[in-house]
């Protein structure tokens, strides 16, 4: 018996084949490919997208597809296009989740309602990476595409074309700004305020839970059961056993988001001030608070492209680590050459140095630059332990940022938490897994599904006490110190161009 899972993301489509109690049998990824609009936005082609999908769900199940006792897809959130309800045509196509072409739109919904009330029912604040924002965005520019057509995630449209069900997972349904997390349920009067009608998202189940079984004549064998398991960070957060208050789950990428559990309950005017995303987990009952850094890894290729006519290799840019000074470097560098992500959402914030000298080579600029993503990324825990009411001692840290040990050791040192960097390439991949492994009853619940696990993989960062206090200092009086002047200054200037910024996703 096995379970294979599937992991829709912004760079590469992922497929995974495991074992009932999540031992990887294979694991195949492909290139998605983005295409550019006359205009210069951004966009995947949904067939395209399909044909991925397919040809990486083949490449792991071609030797006993009879064996897949479920189906589990995962896919990045707020990506989404419109299909037609009748034909099951694709009538635009993925607008991503990074692409900031809706920001008209964002601006309007944000100028046609109050801020708090909109956050204490979806868990959001408006900006272009919400479902709605980019749903209007296609309307403006083609109102007839609103006739017999529904709003469909990645997960949702892949989930689709192997069952011809529509359907979504509440972790995505609440990436849109029309899902009421306190209910479960969509904003039927919100909807009908913007001119959509009852049915322009599909119905929205727990994470898991089986839409229906694979068609005849489809490319696995008929009536395996399909289930949507939700936002990528949020399974792969459940695989990496984040699931607790007081532990968060770290995804390192070009974009860096933060994750933490907490359980259900009524957000307050607090949260809301906190500045923090708060949505629907896959662990039944639970919910999450999720910050982000938007150019994590970004400000190391960023960087790294300015280094040399050509950009440094991965291993010149370890070679140049070994040559700083361990010690904390004392320059203060603001992550923000995309916009900054929650606590503090502004896409027109944007990087900066300060404290730099003639003395201040090419180390120690780059390790400043993994100091000041590891200041922002304790900007967002310590705004988490406020939301959850109480300590956060550790970091399950997981994708390509994880491979730089370097990175790791200073993020342990600048937060004075343990990191754990998990060995399994593929956590979303197993997080999905698992889920629709509970979603057809192998399990009966989170806890006893990662009883089954195989016991983890992980590398433990721990921190310096002396960098510690040193860090300390220099965050507290440098890096937060600065945060209002800055934004301040930003907001007294006439807006950037947004076409190229991104927000943690």
């Amino acid at each position: 018996m096995t379970l294979l899972a599937i992991d829709i993301g912004t760079t590469h489509c992922k497929a995974g084949l495991f074992t009932d109690n999540g031992r990887s049998l294979r694991i195949a990824s492909r290139m998605m490919v983005t295409h550019q609009t006359p205009e210069g936005w951004v966009y995947y082609d949904p067939e395209e997208v399909w044909s991925t999908v397919a040809a990486t769900i083949q490449d792991v199940t071609q030797a006993q597809p009879e064996s897949i006792a479920a189906i589990g897809i995962a896919s990045m959130a707020e990506t989404g296009l419109l299909v037609d309800r009748s034909t099951g045509q694709t009538r635009s196509f993925f607008v991503p989740w990074f692409d900031p072409a809706a920001q008209p739109s964002a601006a309007l919904v944000q100028s046609r309602s109050d801020a708090l009330e909109c956050y204490l029912k979806f868990g959001l604040r408006m900006n272009f990476k919400c479902g709605l924002a980019k749903l209007l965005w296609l309307l403006q520019r083609n109102p007839g595409l609103l006739k017999d057509t529904i709003w469909l995630s990645a997960a949702d449209y892949a989930a689709y074309r192997l069952t011809g069900v529509f359907g979504t997972d509440y972790s995505l349904a609440c990436r849109t700004f029309a899902f009421r997390v306190d209910r479960k349920e969509w904003d039927l009067d919100w909807l009908r305020d913007w001119g959509l009608p009852p049915g322009t998202f599909p119905t929205a189940v727990l994470s898991g839970t089986p839409l229906g079984g694979v068609t005849p004549g489809n490319i696995l064998p008929a009536g395996i059961p399909v289930s949507i398991c939700g936002h990528d960070h949020v399974c792969g957060a459940l695989a990496g056993g984040a699931i607790q208050p007081g532990i968060v789950f770290d995804s390192m990428g070009t974009a860096e988001s933060l994750l933490g559990a907490l359980p259900e309950r009524p957000l307050t005017e607090a949260d809301f001030r906190i500045g923090l995303l708060y949505g629907c987990h896959a662990v039944r009952g639970g919910g999450y608070w999720m910050g982000g850094v938007s150019a994590s890894g970004g400000s190391v290729e960023w960087l790294r492209s300015l280094f040399g006519n050509k950009p440094l290799s991965y291993q010149e840019l370890d070679a140049l680590l070994e040559e700083a000074d361990p010690d904390p470097t004392g320059i203060l560098y603001f992550s923000y050459l995309l916009g900054s992500g929650s606590p503090h959402t502004n896409p027109y914030m944007r990087g900066a140095f300060i404290g730099l000298s003639a003395l201040h080579g090419r180390a120690n600029l780059l390790k400043a630059v993994l100091e000041g993503v590891a200041y922002e990324v304790e900007l967002i825990r310590r705004a988490g332990e406020k939301m959850i009411g109480q300590p956060i001692r550790s970091l399950v840290t997981a994708g390509g940022g994880t491979r730089n040990r370097h990175w790791l050791q200073v993020k342990a040192d600048v937060s004075g938490c343990q990191i754990e960097a998990l060995a399994e390439p593929a956590s979303t991949l197993l997080g999905a897994a698992m889920v629709s492994a509970i979603g057809v009853g192998l399990y009966a619940g989170t806890a006893e599904a990662l009883s089954a696990l195989p016991a983890r993989a992980v590398e433990v960062f721990k921190p310096d006490a002396e960098r510690n206090a040193i860090y300390k200092r220099f965050f507290e009086q440098g890096y937060l110190a600065l945060q209002e002047p800055l934004r301040r200054y930003y907001s007294n200037l006439p807006p950037f161009s947004t076409a190229s910024v991104s927000l943690d996703e």
